[in-house]
């Protein structure tokens, strides 16, 4: 694998964050092929930048397919996942290409560490699904809270924030609506995965000094995190976005189940999905983006639930930091930088090590 030297395809590169990892590959001086649906603005972006271009569309598996051969790199920012994201994870493993992708999705992350990732660790190639601000961020701040905590760590808990205000982007707001009363969250629990409604878990974490609540989610961090600490029983990943209302949501994860089988209840969520969908690529500027940063704080605990270590990382604006970390990404597969084949976390892929000095470059630092 170290001798691999393929090249990057971003599949979605027209779309706002495809755009950010776009700008990000080029400033670390790798050039890309951008893909897209759309021939004309595909065409438009490559003829900025002077580079390759290739028409795809996820409705269409096989013009994904021909994306990409062994040895590449596809990057995929192509959402929501759930409905559009198999054609691009597919390709690759069929092709023996690596692959990273833009998801925030839990339904989509464990069909790649569940059914993709075997393939692929077959292929010899590595996946890496959600490598941005979900769910880098958290994977490292649990990777150093495991670190010192040393081995009597048995629970780590991950809470994602943001500070400052701002704008999702028009693909946040869909995927949002699209996944509305639907899918489920993840967590290990005594060393199994156990899937509950999302928020029906609540945790606080230490932030400015006072405790912040946020509700279950489900990030990579419980398939990844046991591979560099086989004692751990235990992994949360929780999103604290919506402050006091996180409490709301887990009152509302009793009731969304029954309300999304009430007759006409799913058909309207889905038009509502599909409206979103119908404006894409859009989100906010550099002055925007600006004023929102990302805090991410990981707490290790023992068997007695009894804290041994605590992380805070601060940084970057969620889409920058989204797109410089998949830019990393890609251009370290692309040079045979990773370290193993399959659905892989960014420490099991890269090392914990190597890893820091890569948020940092990213923006992402430790307090």
């Amino acid at each position: 694998m170290a001798g691999m030297a393929g090249r990057v395809i971003v599949f979605g590169a027209t779309g706002y964050t495809g755009r950010l990892v776009v700008e990000s590959l080029l400033a670390a001086g790798v050039r890309p092929t951008v893909a897209g649906r759309d021939p004309a603005r595909v065409r438009e972006l490559a003829e900025r930048h002077r580079l390759a271009a290739a028409t795809a569309d996820a409705a269409r598996p096989k013009t994904v397919r021909a994306l990409v051969d062994e040895g590449d790199v596809l990057v995929s920012t192509v959402g929501p996942f759930t409905r559009y994201g198999e054609p691009a994870v597919e390709a690759a493993v069929d092709a023996g290409a690596h692959y990273v992708d833009s998801t925030g999705e839990a339904d989509f992350v464990r069909r790649v560490f569940t059914e993709f990732g075997p393939r692929a660790e077959r292929k010899g190639c590595a996946l890496l699904t959600a490598f941005g601000y979900d769910f880098v961020p958290g994977n490292l701040a649990g990777a150093l809270a495991l670190r010192e905590a040393g081995d009597a760590a048995r629970r780590v808990d991950i809470g994602y924030f943001v500070t400052g205000g701002g704008r999702m982007s028009s693909g946040t707001r869909a995927t949002i609506a699209i996944n509305a009363g639907r899918g489920a969250a993840h967590l290990l629990a005594d060393r199994q995965i156990r899937l509950l409604p999302f928020a029906r878990r609540v945790r606080s974490f230490p932030v400015d000094h006072h405790r912040h609540p946020a509700g279950l989610v489900g990030g990579t961090e419980p398939y990844t995190l046991p591979r560099i600490a086989p004692g751990l029983t235990d992994v949360g990943v929780y999103l604290g976005w919506f402050g006091p209302a996180t409490h709301l949501m887990r009152l509302a994860s009793y009731a969304t189940p029954l309300l999304t089988r009430a007759p006409g209840v799913a058909t309207a969520l889905r038009r509502v999905g599909d409206r979103a969908l119908a404006r894409t690529g859009e989100g906010p500027d550099e002055q925007e983006r600006a004023r929102t940063g990302t805090l991410v704080v990981a707490v290790a605990a023992d068997e007695r639930d009894r804290e041994l270590a605590t992380v805070r990382l601060t940084g970057a604006n969620p889409y920058d930091l989204t797109g410089r970390l998949i830019a990393w990404a890609a251009a370290a597969l692309a040079a045979g930088r990773v370290q193993a084949g399959g659905a892989l976390g960014p420490v099991d892929a890269f090392g914990l090590d190597e890893l820091v000095r890569a948020a940092q470059d990213a923006g992402l630092h430790r307090e």
